[in-house]
């Protein structure tokens, strides 16, 4: 595709394909009050000397403490801390009092139960366009081995729950399924009775099998993204996964993109359906998804906030 220079949210979206893991920045402040804000634009530099780096927005609120600052710290959180992500991102009066943590030999503040953490010096400020580059010379560090959360196209993920599940799932007769968005709305297939657009499974990737699926279906270029529910059919005798998958511009060939919330009297194919579709209305409208476990009637679903993590 060619830059489109007019339009930066299309760029940020497509920034967004690459998988990160997401990172709490901390510092303290001249008066020595913490300060730390969630972002995903970490990565490790050199082995030799050790340095990493993180990239801040020159209009974060942040901006001048962190600039300013003679050390700070990374905490990359494990996959159980997408709440801790979430009072990071937002504007929380005191962000440090709902969380446990504990002062670094630098002063930094390092949060409990995060998958690593590094403190460090400040070794450069790297002007970046909109952004500054703070590269950092890593003083101390620690790994717990617990595994980390996982943040792409604008979601939440857990990489090794996925893998399981899809793994538990591939033992059965599968139906691949997607929640198939385009600017907030869903695709659905039928006139009177709706369905999610669904297939076979097969040997092969589950989501390439439903990515080649949907864009034979809608004619559209599709994008799989991650688990959204993952079921046992006990009426059908099937293993069902669903992924969120989101659509490219244009009219579907089969099927209409509709509003989720405006389908509250609407007949679906199945209960799980309903219940799909229901569930991604208020998820979409909080902000926050989740992946369920179970089976059609009885399972839980566990959270997968989808603020977009940003420094």
């Amino acid at each position: 595709m060619t830059l489109q220079l007019a339009d930066p949210r299309a760029l940020r979206d497509a920034f967004g394909a690459f998988a990160t893991g997401v990172t709490v920045v901390t510092a303290q402040d001249a008066d020595g009050k913490p300060i730390g804000f969630t972002a995903n634009s970490f990565t490790s530099v050199s082995l030799d000397p050790p340095l990493l780096l993180v990239c801040l927005a020159k209009t974060s609120r942040n901006y001048t403490t962190m600039t300013s600052a003679k050390h700070f710290a990374v905490n990359v959180l494990s996959e159980s801390q997408k709440d801790v992500s979430n009072t990071f991102a937002r504007p929380v009066e005191d962000r440090f009092a709902l969380v446990d943590w504990q002062t670094g030999a630098a002063g930094c503040p390092i949060l409990a139960n995060v998958a690593a953490w590094f403190e460090c010096a400040l070794e450069k400020l790297v002007e970046a366009g909109d952004h500054v580059i703070l590269m950092g010379r890593i003083e101390a560090f620690e790994n717990s081995g617990l595994n980390g959360l996982g943040y792409a196209r604008g979601g939440y993920f857990t990489p090794i729950l996925a893998s399981k599940a899809v793994s538990a799932a591939a033992e059965g007769n599968i139906e691949l399924a997607a929640v198939l968005e385009h600017h907030g709305e869903v695709l659905l297939i039928g006139d009177e009775i709706l369905s999610l657009p669904s297939c076979d499974g097969k040997e092969g990737s589950p989501a390439d099998i439903l990515r080649d699926y949907l864009e034979e279906l809608t004619g559209l270029s599709v994008t799989i993204g991650f688990l959204y529910s993952v079921y046992e059919g006990k009426s059908d005798g099937k293993q069902h996964i669903v992924y969120r998958a989101f659509a490219s511009e244009g009219e579907p060939r089969n099927g209409r993109f509709l509003k989720p919330d405006t389908l509250a009297k609407a007949h679906f194919k199945t209960s799980s359906t309903a219940d799909i579709v229901a569930r991604f209305a208020v998820e979409s409208q909080l902000g926050n998804f989740g992946v369920y476990f179970g089976d059609e009637t009885v399972g839980t679903v566990r959270s997968v906030p989808a603020k977009a993590a940003q420094p």
